[in-house]
């Protein structure tokens, strides 16, 4: 893999190779390991763990702080892009991806960010002792702004849920086996979650048509008419509470609009792996970037396990 090449050191002492880093950060994923010194610790006295990532059984184990300064070169690549695209092009070969048909979902990253970190833009109004006290106080993104994580976003799932400092991670499914084939973090804003899906379409390869299926939340104008610019038909939920939904009986009339109702909530158990076992509920990094090279490392771990259960005799 020439990616992987490209990171080796031309001179110095020799570094972790690259291709054992993705490995080790591979089995951290699939055995939700927390932290890379615990991830360390298993290397030392697991075997399988050892002959997974091509260590002897008298290989030294490396340094945990060795070990997450070599894993930024893997970010300074791009590795977890190109790692994630190699995995849907075995899927591909394989014939386990719809060409034609996906569905759409978003979720909120916790940022690994303090909500005592968010203060004022103008001026730190840390008081001497220390603590800081926010009761009672009024804050928004727009005036204040975390010290330790400046691109989160307080946000919230839903009416009377608890705000948090938070991204915003999308993943587009294919509707045949539910395997993920794009994935998009980004700040959160008001309009984020549209934009992200809109974006992922349009990275669609082909020009062919195409139906997308989502929920109540991109029944708007932006998702429905920008779709159908992309050649994509918007198959989303009707929200009819008080207003009148964008999608009629030009599209819900259809049988291939209730096939995808059907198959949509299947976008919800990636985004429920990912949160629950890929480490993506609270990922230990800080910035859309790094967040982002996390967010896809753990799809492609995903697909991956998707296609051994999918390769599983019956």
């Amino acid at each position: 893999m020439g990616e992987i090449d490209a990171l080796y050191a031309s001179c110095g002492r020799p570094s972790i190779p690259p291709e054992r880093l993705l490995r080790a950060l591979l089995i951290q994923v699939l055995f939700s390991v927390r932290s890379e010194r615990q991830l360390i610790e298993q290397l030392e006295y697991n075997l399988l763990f050892r002959w997974f990532v091509g260590l002897g059984i008298d290989d030294p184990v490396w340094n945990p702080t060795t070990f997450c300064k070599n894993r930024d070169r893997l970010l300074q690549g791009d590795i977890a892009e190109e790692f994630f695209a190699a995995v849907l092009t075995q899927a591909e070969e394989r014939k386990l991806l719809s060409p034609d048909h996906f569905s759409v979902d978003g979720t909120l990253i916790e940022a690994w960010a303090s909500h005592k970190s968010f203060r004022p833009k103008d001026g730190d109004t840390k008081p001497p002792d220390g603590r800081v006290d926010f009761r009672g106080q009024k804050r928004s993104n727009e005036t204040h702004a975390s010290t330790t994580d400046p691109e989160s976003r307080l946000s919230r799932k839903g009416l009377g849920k608890e705000a948090k400092l938070s991204y915003r991670g999308n993943i587009l499914v294919e509707n045949r086996h539910g395997m993920i084939v794009n994935t998009q973090v980004d700040i959160v804003t008001g309009n984020g979650e549209t934009m992200a899906a809109l974006t992922m379409l349009e990275q669609l390869p082909g020009n062919h048509r195409v139906t997308v299926g989502a929920d109540k939340g991109y029944d708007n104008q932006d998702f429905v008419e920008c779709s159908r610019d992309l050649n994509a038909t918007p198959h989303v939920a009707q929200s009819t509470k008080n207003r009148r939904s964008r999608i009629d009986g030009r599209t819900t009339r259809h049988r291939g609009y209730a096939i995808s109702l059907e198959k949509r909530p299947r976008v919800e158990a990636p985004l429920g792996w990912l949160k629950q076992y890929g480490l993506q509920r609270r990922p230990m990094f800080r910035g859309v970037r790094r967040i982002g090279w996390a967010f896809t490392f753990a799809a492609a771990a995903f697909n991956l396990l998707r296609m051994a259960n999918l390769s599983a005799p019956t």
